[in-house]
């Protein structure tokens, strides 16, 4: 069983019992750790350690009915996700591709109960109908196994050779995007899955320590690339000015509208929010993102 496995399986029998467990417990009852008491301990503190990094609430309490008292370890639903659980189609379909990376005691999973159906019912719904196909190929198993374990990846992005330290991979837009430390560039850097090229291959140990990660949902079209970013001046008319402001936040009063600076790492993303403008917007600069809208403009006509 594979590090990620465990982990999987170790959120999943803390979130599923009704008191704390001891951790005698859950080295009966969570597969993967170690076969002596010693090591098993070491292997639990580190897992709790991670888990807690990753955000997951375990809590420690002590285990009802027992004299003296013994501590046990669980996840609070309600710390763990909130009063309310809300998921988007495609949230729902990587929780479902999770679930079915461990094998979990029961009929019931957790999936059914945020909505995702379980089976084929009498509408001939099923839960590929319902919450959509998340892709997942040897490829991605080999990123996710990379970051569970600490190890480096070797892969090919946008014609360069890269090395990367997975750091995190998210699901978010209907793509896999992955986030970690390119040796290459000697930044944290962020890549769209599916325009990697050729074979991933674990290439060493990691090195650098996991740093603050960017979340695709908080990046903007323009904002997703592993390049360095280039500034962009777009000039707004008044009449669309509340508009940029509400969608971009700061902008620069200038006589007869505002100016948007924007950090581009898509050119197309780029070209397209200014088109959505139509023709209250104007790239000002760099030269060659000016250059590059009115050669696309032409082509057009």
């Amino acid at each position: 069983m594979s590090k990620l496995e465990r982990l999987l399986n170790l959120t999943a029998a803390l979130l599923d019992t009704e008191m704390p467990l001891t951790a005698e417990k859950i080295w009966d009852r969570v597969g993967g750790y170690p076969d002596t008491k010693a090591s098993f301990r070491r292997a639990f503190e580190r897992d709790k350690d991670e888990l807690r990094a990753m955000g997951i609430p375990i809590a420690v309490a002590a285990v009802p009915g027992t004299d003296p008292p013994i501590d046990g370890y669980v996840i609070n639903r309600a710390d763990y996700a909130g009063d309310e659980l809300r998921f988007e189609p495609d949230e729902l379909a990587a929780l479902h591709l999770a679930t079915n990376l461990v094998r979990l005691d029961g009929n019931d999973t957790g999936l059914m109960k945020l909505g995702g159906a379980a089976e084929t019912g009498p509408d001939g719904i099923t839960i590929a109908d319902e919450v959509g196909r998340v892709p997942f190929d040897d490829a991605l198993a080999t990123l996710i196994s990379a970051a569970a374990d600490r190890k480096a990846v070797a892969f090919r992005y946008a014609d360069t050779d890269r090395v990367v330290e997975p750091w995190r991979l998210s699901f978010s837009r209907g793509h896999w995007y992955l986030n970690g430390w390119d040796r290459v560039r000697g930044a944290e850097r962020l890549y769209r899955f599916d325009r990697l090229q050729g074979p991933v291959q674990v290439a060493g140990a990691a090195e650098e320590p996991v740093g603050a990660v960017s979340d695709p949902l908080d990046l903007r079209g323009w904002e997703l690339g592993d390049g360095e970013p280039t500034a962009a001046r777009v000039f707004i008319d008044a009449d669309q000015a509340s508009w940029a402001r509400h969608i971009l936040g700061d902008v620069d009063d200038v006589d007869g509208g505002v100016v948007a600076t924007l950090q581009v790492r898509n050119i197309e993303a780029f070209r397209s929010f200014v088109l959505s403008f139509l023709d209250h917007a104007e790239v000002l600069e760099p030269a060659e993102f000016r250059d590059d809208m009115v050669a696309w403009l032409r082509a057009m006509q």
